[in-house]
């Protein structure tokens, strides 16, 4: 094994540049499907029949389908139409599609977002009744009941499950390593392999580095869910 490979200062760079982007799609892309997943998973409780049925067959699309096939088809997909390339030097938003980031996390944030609409919908379906009634009981409208009493606590009882979807997406971000020009962890990883022949090394040095990140996002959620999901933990007598 020649791992003092991995940690010349060219390589250092090359993985250091990895993580910053792949961090910086892992946040961009969560933030946005957050965004998206909360107004989704509005409709899909909302009293509108047309709605919820484009927004469900919006998330089963999504979920029934491989992320990797969503990237390809948006980057070789849209990003190489003709109409699309025609506008994509000054007519805006088609100028962004010339991007390989852009066209990750656009592929990224609606899949996280279909999934995350679902767990969050989920939550909402399944609030106590008896909370909504005591908020009805002090007046409220059904505007305020979701916005003080349903959405604060679905987002709680949600966290268990979207810690998952976030470690998910954290791995899934090496599937940016399929968009050219993208150069994330396992870029990196397959530039030094392919520079060195070195798979293991390579590619080892990439596992550590998601292991790692993995780890503290773990124990962030961990610190997450004993803040506000500790009314939920059986008392002691």
């Amino acid at each position: 094994m020649k791992w003092h490979v991995i940690f010349e200062p060219q390589n250092i760079d090359l993985y250091a540049t990895g993580i910053v982007t792949t961090l910086g799609l892992l946040f961009s892309s969560l933030a946005i499907g957050a965004v998206l997943a909360l107004v989704f998973a509005l409709l899909l409780t909302g009293p509108w029949a047309p709605m919820r049925w484009l927004v469900g067959g919006y998330t089963y699309v999504i979920r029934g389908t491989p992320l990797l096939i969503q990237v390809y088809l948006i980057y070789y997909g849209l990003g190489q139409l003709e109409w699309i390339q025609a506008r994509w030097d000054d007519v805006w938003p088609w100028t962004h599609f010339k991007e390989p980031f852009f066209c990750a996390l656009l592929a990224f944030s609606l899949n996280t977002a279909g999934y995350t609409a679902e767990m969050l919908a989920g939550a909402i379906r399944e609030t106590n009744a008896g909370e909504i009634e005591a908020a009805q009981s002090f007046g409220m409208s059904r505007f305020q009941v979701m916005l003080r009493v349903v959405l604060p606590s679905a987002m709680r009882r949600t966290l268990p499950a979207y810690s998952n979807e976030v470690v998910m997406m954290l791995q899934s971000t090496s599937l940016a390593s399929a968009v050219p020009s993208m150069l994330d962890i396992t870029a990196a990883a397959s530039r030094v392999y392919s520079d060195y022949y070195l798979p293991f090394e390579a590619y080892l040095a990439a596992a550590a580095i998601y292991l790692v990140a993995t780890f503290c996002l773990i124990a962030v959620f961990k610190l997450a869910e004993n803040r506000f999901l500790a009314y939920l933990a059986p008392r002691k007598n």
